[in-house]
C-alpha cells in the first residue's frame, strides 16, 4: 500500500509540475478546469447522486457556469489572457464568504446537517466549493510569476496539513472538530500554523520581500485550508463514506488531495490581489 501511495503520488507531481510550468496560463486553465470537473464527478456521488448520468450532468452543469464564469473574467481561450481584476474580486469574495458560512456548518455539525443535508443543497455546496477554486488558481498562474505562486499555495497548504499531523501526533489532547474528524486536534492545527510562519521567516529572508507580505498571504491560507479538510470530512461523514472516489491508488479521490486547496485557493488569490503583491496583469 505504501509503494502504491508513493509512486500515485510522484506521478500526479509530475504531471501536476509539467502542466504548471510547461503550459501558458491560460491553457493551464484547462487543465485546472478539467481537475476541476473531476471533482464534480466525485461531488455529485458525495451528494446522494451516484448514476453515471447524474454524475455527468453535474459536471456538464459545472462546466457551463466554468465557461460562464470565464467569459465574466474576459478570458476567451487565449494562452496568455488579460483578466478583469473587478470580476475576479467579485467571484473570490463570493469564495471567501461561503468558506466563512462553512465554518459554522462544520462546527455546527451535526445539527447544521438540517441546513445543508437534503441531495440538492449539497450539489450546490459542491458549486461554491469548486467554481471559486478554479477561478482563484486561474489568477494566481495568470500573475509573472504565478507558476511559482501556484507552487507556494500548494506548500502552504502542504505544510499545513504536515505539521498539524506530526505535531497533532505528538503532542494533540484537544479535539479540534469531534464530530467532524476526531483525529484532529488545537495542537496540530497550532502546529501546522507555527510551520507556516516559519516558512514565511525563511521565504521573506530568502526572496528579500517584507516578512509582512508573506505573512498575510500564508497564514490566512495556512487556517483556512484546514476548514477545506473539515468540510469534505463532514460530507463524507453525512454520505457514509471513508474517500471521495477511487480514482488515485493509494490516495482515494481527487477530492482527498485537494480539499485542502479549495479552501486556501480563494484566500490566497484575494490576499494576493488586495496586496497587491507579486502582481501583474499580464498572463504568462
Amino acid at each position: 500500500m505504501l509503494k502504491q501511495r508513493v509512486f500515485t503520488a510522484l506521478v500526479l507531481a509530475a504531471i501536476f509540475l509539467a502542466a504548471l510550468f510547461g503550459l501558458p496560463s491560460g491553457y493551464f486553465s484547462f487543465f485546472i478546469g478539467f481537475v476541476v470537473l473531476i471533482g464534480a464527478w466525485e461531488w455529485a456521488n458525495l451528494s446522494g447522486f451516484p448514476a453515471i448520468w447524474q454524475r455527468l450532468a453535474y459536471g456538464l452543469v459545472l462546466l457551463a457556469l466554468l465557461v460562464g464564469a470565464a467569459l465574466y473574467l474576459g478570458f476567451q481561450g487565449e494562452a496568455s489572457p488579460r483578466l478583469n481584476e473587478a470580476a475576479i474580486r467579485e467571484l473570490l469574495i463570493v469564495g471567501c464568504g461561503w468558506w466563512a458560512l462553512a465554518l459554522l456548518l462544520v462546527q455546527g455539525y451535526p445539527s447544521s446537517s438540517v441546513l445543508w443535508g437534503h441531495k440538492t443543497l449539497r450539489l450546490l455546496m459542491g458549486l461554491l466549493v469548486l467554481i471559486p477554486t478554479w477561478v482563484a488558481l486561474v489568477y494566481v498562474r495568470q500573475q509573472e510569476n504565478g507558476a511559482w505562486l501556484v507552487l507556494l499555495l500548494m506548500l502552504v497548504v502542504a505544510v499545513a496539513d504536515s505539521g498539524g499531523y506530526f505535531v497533532g501526533r505528538r503532542f494533540g489532547k484537544h479535539k479540534l472538530a469531534p464530530a467532524v474528524s476526531p483525529g484532529k486536534t488545537w495542537e496540530g492545527f497550532a502546529g501546522g500554523l507555527l510551520a507556516n510562519c516559519l516558512l514565511a521567516l525563511i521565504l521573506s529572508q530568502v526572496l528579500n520581500v517584507s516578512l509582512i507580505i508573506m505573512l498575510v498571504l500564508i497564514v490566512p491560507t495556512s487556517l483556512v485550508s484546514v476548514l477545506g479538510d473539515l468540510l469534505e470530512s463532514m460530507v463524507k461523514r453525512h454520505a457514509g463514506v471513508k474517500d471521495s472516489g477511487s480514482i488515485l491508488p493509494g490516495h482515494g479521490g481527487i477530492l482527498d488531495r485537494v480539499d485542502g486547496i479549495t479552501a486556501g485557493a480563494p484566500v490566497f488569490a484575494l490576499a494576493l490581489l488586495a496586496s497587491g503583491a507579486f502582481a501583474s496583469g499580464v498572463g504568462g
